[in-house]
């Protein structure tokens, strides 16, 4: 007999509810998981969780929020969803958003640390199109010529990045759009390196 054939039924409901979250790609939150079944609590998914992790059925990824995945899959990456990117007019980046998705690394060259949600079709000719989800690897360096997430005066963009002797500009891959020259004094920072996309149906 299997582990989770010894389960209690409202355990081994969870167990069901988690694994075919786990597997569309969702990691549910405690308050989602109480909702889901009706729990006074958090405390009372958090303990079904608990039980679920000591069985070996689930594992936890240490440090993240929701950091739940299903067991034997070292494949799946999981990366939050941070906000919204500019493709055009730099836009603030939404960050604090929660949902994340469980990722094949294949998918990416260099593991990414996040995604963001492009709005605007700067990047097109690129192949990155409004509604897109981008992997982006934290760094503050990037190569001219590199497509990196820049922040301009707390604005976030997504662009490819050109480094001439004495300017930076942004440059979009869509002839309708006006490079972004970075001037003297302006707050400019790479935030990141763009690492693959994501498109969901």
């Amino acid at each position: 007999m299997s582990p989770a054939d010894a389960l209690p039924p409202q355990r081994a409901a969870v167990l069901t509810f988690l694994r075919r979250e786990l597997a569309a790609g969702r990691a549910p939150s405690l308050a989602e998981i109480a909702e889901a079944f009706g729990f006074a609590s958090r405390n009372a998914a958090q303990k079904h969780v608990q039980a679920l992790v000591a069985d070996g059925l689930l594992e936890l990824e240490p440090g993240r929020k929701r950091g739940l995945r299903l067991p034997g899959r070292p494949d799946q990456l999981p990366l939050p969803v941070l906000g919204q990117v500019a493709a055009g007019v730099p836009i603030g980046a939404d960050i604090g958003s929660d949902e994340l998705l469980l990722l094949d690394r294949a998918l990416f060259a260099e593991k990414p640390d996040y995604l963001l949600k492009v709005k605007g079709d700067s990047m097109r000719d690129d192949g990155i199109f409004d509604g897109d989800l981008v992997a982006v690897k934290r760094t503050g360096e990037a190569r001219s010529g590199q497509v990196v997430v820049a922040r301009i005066d707390g604005e976030i963009t997504i662009k490819r990045l050109e480094r001439g002797r004495s300017r930076i500009r942004l440059l979009p891959r869509n002839p309708e759009h006006a490079p972004i020259e970075v001037q003297p004094g302006q707050d400019f920072a790479i935030e990141g390196v763009y690492c693959g996309l994501v498109r969901r149906g």
